[in-house]
């Protein structure tokens, strides 16, 4: 069973930058899956913010397009989420997983907070 293991969360002014690194272990097929980065604010649900095929193709939403980008390295087992010219609303606890999210259990993620 693949599990994930985030890191790199922090108190960040607005404007300032993060860059966020998941790590996925228990997997032999981890090059064949889309795997994505989720945030969850506090009272609110779950969201999608940048997702990344096995191609390499990524897409993010429009809240975060132009300011996050994502990456992976198959050899590593890898995903990374750069976060630039973050906004107080970007904060929430950030989860890397499958896409979708089925079949793998959710990791403890990592706390981003924007201050204003």
């Amino acid at each position: 069973q693949v599990r994930f293991a985030e890191s790199g969360g922090g108190l960040v002014q607005a404007g300032g930058s993060l860059r966020l690194s998941c790590a996925a272990s228990g997997s032999t097929s981890f090059s064949n899956n889309a795997i994505g980065w989720y945030r969850q604010a506090p009272g609110k649900q779950r969201e999608l913010v940048a997702r990344i095929f096995s191609s390499g193709t990524a897409d993010y939403p429009d809240s975060v397009k132009g300011r996050f980008t994502i990456s992976r390295d198959n050899g590593k087992n890898t995903v990374t989420l750069q976060m630039n010219s973050l906004k107080p609303e970007d904060t929430a606890v950030y989860y890397c997983n499958r896409w979708p999210p089925v079949g793998s259990p959710w990791g403890q993620g990592t706390q981003v907070t924007v201050s204003s």
